[in-house]
């Protein structure tokens, strides 16, 4: 089955009969966290060498679904980076009744299209959770999560601000917030004063700016806060990443989605432009070439910081055109 997002935090805890789990989507930080707390739920820890087998190859899936632990207990079988041809070791062991449980991440998978998705979602053992980019009120509930499990709480408008910064990697995003409880100190509040002074001056913020620049076809700007973003350790890949997220909230708000991306004010200006610089067709086609990007940088080892200067760049010459 499809798990239901509202869903997922619960089976993460406790995956239950669940034989074959597909993490799937465009936030790789988000798959790898929910595989290290499925692992931990199977085997109680992060890393056991006699129950965890991390797998190079679908092919050896069946064989080590058959074999049990040498110690007793459920063993997990870890399968990175899976693809459409582990569709047929997968078959094979759901056919099989071995009690393994295989952890399958495949951040490359289109859900419409994979036969891979398909096959775990339609039988009765298998599990596929979507892992996408957070914003909004779901962005909004992880980080109260993440503040609480540093005994820290957060104010309405620290809050509203940490959203609209915070980019698309969900292990990044993760981070800056446990380092701004660790400035906060257990038991203590985080205001919108220190939101601004722990993580005003993260790479992200750099990152939107460019994405925003590019988009409402400011080439200059667009270069510059890329530039700096990168300086201050922006990895290449997930600034294509953010030009996915932000094309989608722009694609999202074109189309008039109830409950469409809210936008930080200072952003308003430069979102409004863009929406109207980027019609509906335009907007799916740079969205298509963002997404051609990641899977040539992830597959073909391409130059990525090469890769997603021409992207950002691209895409602000082409709303320059426009305008």
């Amino acid at each position: 089955m499809k798990l239901e997002a509202r869903r997922v935090a619960s089976f993460l805890r406790d995956p239950g009969p669940a034989r074959v789990v597909l993490l799937y989507g465009d936030d790789t930080g988000l798959i790898r966290e929910r595989a290290a707390s499925l692992v931990r739920s199977v085997i109680g820890a992060a890393d056991d060498p006699f129950r965890l087998t991390t797998l190079s190859r679908a092919t050896d899936l069946p064989v080590e679904a058959a074999s049990g632990s040498l110690i007793g207990g459920r063993r997990v079988l870890r399968l990175p980076e899976a693809g459409e041809d582990a569709r047929e070791p997968v078959a094979a062991v759901l056919e099989g009744r071995g009690d393994a449980f295989v952890l399958l991440e495949a951040p490359d998978l289109a859900p419409s299209r994979s036969r891979l998705i398909k096959l775990v979602e339609g039988h009765r053992d298998g599990v596929t959770i979507g892992c996408y980019a957070e914003e909004g009120e779901r962005l909004a509930e992880s980080v109260r999560i993440w503040l609480a499990e540093n005994d820290v709480s957060v104010d309405g408008p620290a809050l509203a601000w940490l959203v609209s910064q915070l980019g698309a990697d969900h292990a990044l995003n993760r981070r800056e917030i446990e380092k701004l409880a660790l400035y906060v100190g257990p038991g203590g509040r985080v205001d919108l004063a220190s939101a601004e002074e722990a993580v005003g001056d993260v790479a992200g913020l750099s990152l939107d700016d460019a994405l925003f620049a590019a988009t409402s076809g400011d080439v200059a700007t667009a270069d510059r806060a890329l530039e700096r973003a990168l300086a201050e350790g922006a990895a290449p890949v997930s600034v294509i990443r953010a030009g996915i997220l932000h094309l989608t909230r722009l694609q999202r708000a074109g189309l008039g989605v109830p409950g469409g991306p809210r936008v930080f004010f200072r952003r308003e200006a430069a979102f409004t432009r863009a929406l109207k610089l980027w019609p509906r067709e335009a907007l799916a086609t740079a969205l298509a070439s963002f997404f051609r990007a990641e899977r040539e940088a992830k597959r073909t080892g391409a130059p990525a910081s090469v890769l997603c200067r021409h992207m950002v760049l691209e895409l602000a010459r082409r709303a320059a055109r426009r305008a």
